[in-house]
Order: structure tokens, then sequence, then C-alpha cells
């Protein structure tokens, strides 16, 4: 795609055109179709990491060992043609490490700050509970406002900024749980899973070469005036009391001590405002709210002790608040 193709860019106070929807389908499908030469068989995990990129998010994948996430993570980084760094989090990991330190010049006789790798468009955790609590909470900051502060100096990571964050479900030896605060800093927590027969055929039939040898097909300026045509999607009344009749679901379900908090709701619609423009729409549908919700909360909720002891899981509760809930008939643009 070329970005002399793209249109203009909205007003604070304009709406999403129809035109604009569709660039931003393009843009989405482009890139899509280039990441699953890395990621075979995934596609729905493709277009959820994706939609989480337009609407501004990270992305917390949970999932054993050699399931490809080093892989989507190298290959977003390529088709945006941004950059990426890659921080394996182990125990003896600093806060330093991550965000960058300042060092004394002595011939300037002033601090020099040099960044570390957080300050990359694509940044995968990998194993992030791996690292102590306290150099976890250093990517609360970066992760919630685009920034650091290091002795007192603020610096800016740059757009778009996208945290990919891994853990390892099966081994907990050495980890450390991650705390609420944190979690809530995700918009989407998903697993990509082992692929099937089909892709592991195409997988075995390939070359590393050619699965690591992404082709860039938008820039980084096209991925921030993706993510600026995504904030101007149209959400009816309708669709937001959708979005928010299910937050407070979950904050009242018998098997939940603490449910989805405000940042969560703001990430649901955001997510299906991105959703839409990615599939060409200028409008949240109820169904693009309820196609998220799952990926969007489940991640949020802290279940009762009882729940978690009878073999209750957050993705439960979310799915049959979501068989409760009715999904309004109305339409999204109106």
């Amino acid at each position: 795609m070329s970005s002399e193709t793209s249109p203009q860019r909205p007003s604070a106070s304009e709406t999403l055109t129809p035109e604009q929807a569709q660039w931003v389908a393009q843009v989405f499908e482009a890139c899509a179709d280039s990441i699953e030469q890395a990621i075979h068989g995934k596609r729905r995990v493709v277009e959820l990491v994706l939609a989480s990129v337009l609407a501004g998010g990270h992305v917390l994948l949970e999932d054993v060992p050699g399931t490809g996430k080093t892989a989507l993570s190298r290959a977003l980084g390529q088709v945006i043609q941004g950059t990426s760094a890659r921080i394996q989090f182990t125990p003896d990991l600093l806060p330093g490490d991550v965000t960058g330190v300042s060092v004394f010049d002595q011939r300037a006789g002033t601090f020099e700050f040099h960044a570390g790798p957080i300050f990359a468009n694509v940044v995968l955790a990998d194993e992030i509970n791996r690292a102590s609590p306290k150099t976890q909470s250093a990517l609360l900051e970066v992760m919630e406002e685009g920034q650091v502060t290091v002795d007192g100096h603020t610096h800016e990571v740059g757009t778009p900024f996208i945290v990919i964050a891994t853990q390892n479900p099966v081994e907990q030896a050495g980890t450390y749980r991650l705390p609420e605060a944190q979690l809530d800093r995700f918009a989407i927590k998903t697993s990509i899973g082992y692929p099937d027969d089909a892709a592991m055929m195409r997988i075995l039939q390939g070359s590393r070469a050619e699965r690591e040898e992404i082709r860039p097909v938008v820039t980084t300026a096209m991925v921030t005036q993706a993510q600026q045509f995504v904030r101007r999607v149209h959400v009816g009344p309708v669709v937001a009391d959708y979005a928010v009749r299910i937050v407070e679901a979950t904050r009242r379900a018998s098997e939940v001590r603490l449910g989805a908090s405000v940042r969560g709701t703001i990430a649901l619609v955001r997510l299906a405002s991105a959703w839409a423009a990615a599939h060409g729409r200028h409008f949240v549908t109820p169904d693009d709210v309820r196609d998220l919700a799952l990926v969007a909360l489940a991640h949020r909720l802290v279940l009762e002790p009882e729940a978690e002891f009878d073999g209750v899981s957050a993705e439960d509760v979310v799915g049959r608040i979501l068989l409760d809930i009715p999904v309004p008939q109305e339409n999204g643009g109106a």
C-alpha cells in the first residue's frame, strides 16, 4: 500500500467516513495477509492482535513454548516497517534494563539518557511473569501513557507503540503472578495455540528464511493514521449501553470478587471500534462488542477463591454473561 492513497485525517469533531473506514480495512487486510506468512492457520489471533494495535492497546499471550509468539511479534514489526525489541524477562532483570538509565558524561559534566529496549514500536516482553514485581511495574507508565520517567525526566517512546507480553501457563516455578493493575493495561489476552495439520504441513514444507522474511506493506505513519481514524468510529448509544451492561454484569457475578474496570470498558469499546473499521464499517454494531468481550474482559476479572476451587474460569463467567444479556437488534449506525 502507498501512503499517498490514504484519505485525509478527520478533525476532532468529525466521525469516520465510509471511505476512511475502507482505507483502514485495506491496511488491516494487507497486514494480516503478510503476517500469515509467518503464523500459518491463525488468522483469528492475527486479526485480534492487529485490532489491538489499531485500538492503541497491548496484548498478553498466554501460551506454551514454541507456538509462534516471538514470530508473531517480529512479523508485526516487519509489516509496519517499525522497530522491534525483545526483552527476556528473568528474575534478575532490573527496571533500568527495560526503560534505560542515565549515565554521567564526565566530559560534559551532565547525565545522558541511554534508552532501553522499551523504545521500539513493537516490544516483545517474553515470559513477563518471570521478572520481579518491581521490574514488571516499570512497564505500567509506558503502557498507559507512552512515556517513561527516569531520574525525573520524561521520555516519549513514540507511536505506534505496542507491548506483546507472553507468559507460560504451565510452568509456574520461579514466576510472579501479574498484578491486577498490570493485567488491566492489556487490551486483550489470548493465545495462539498449536497449528492444525494443514498449517503444520505448510510450516514443514517452507524454509525458515521464508517464514522470517516478511515483506513490509505499510509504514508506521500509516498505522498511526489508522489509529486516529479508529477514534472517530461512531459508537451509538445502544452499542455503548450494551458494552456497559456487560461490564456491569461482571461486577455483579457471584463468582467474581473484582469485576472489569472503567479502563476495561473503554478498552472494549475501542477494540470494537477498531474491529468495525477493520471490516470497512464507520460505525460499531453490538456484534462487534460481543465478538471481543471475552478477550477484552476475562483477564481483568478476579474470581472468588471458592469459584476457582470449583474450577470456574473468568472465561466461563464472561461467556455466561454474553448468553444472559440479549444482543440489541438496533443497527449500530443509527
